[in-house]
């Protein structure tokens, strides 16, 4: 007989200006034998906060003087500078507005493909979110559909 584990562990760090900062992680594992459960139950949770207290050593942005929070500690925020072009960032808020979805959410997405927050993707990296956005609000990206973009050529002056 085996048993199911699933266990999760999360943390959450408060910032200056009403701030936060939550990392979570979630793990499932199969023990053989029933009396082996509280073993690894120890072995995993230590593995979990380990992993946890690991990444929230470095919380990334910390709001500050010249930087304010934004509502909803995202940096999914038209006023903070952003790597990406103008019209990814444009199109990444529009998504997210008229998909309505959480913004916290979008950025953990970001963080955990891309390994930092929506607001320092390159554009290749918001290119590739865009394109996730659109299939989480259930609209085709051109990589879906096999579409190519175009883009309209400049003329010699």
């Amino acid at each position: 007989m085996s048993v199911n584990l699933e266990m999760s562990y999360a943390k959450k760090v408060g910032l200056p200006e009403y701030s936060s900062h939550n990392f979570s992680i979630s793990l499932k594992t199969e023990v053989a034998r029933l009396e082996d459960v509280r073993g690894e139950v120890e072995r995993v949770y230590r593995l979990l906060q380990t992993a946890v207290d690991e990444q929230i050593v470095s919380p990334g942005f910390v709001p500050g003087k010249d930087q304010p929070a934004h509502p909803c500690n995202s940096s999914i925020d038209e006023a903070q500078p952003w790597r990406c072009s103008d019209k990814q960032r444009a199109l990444i808020v529009k998504i997210v507005d008229e998909g309505k979805l959480d913004r916290v959410e979008v950025e953990q997405l970001a963080v955990t493909r891309f390994g930092h927050g929506v607001a320092l993707l390159n554009k290749l990296e918001a290119s590739g979110l865009i394109d996730e956005l659109l299939v989480k609000t259930g609209r085709p990206s051109g990589r879906q559909t096999g579409t190519v973009r175009s883009f309209p050529q400049r003329r010699a002056a």
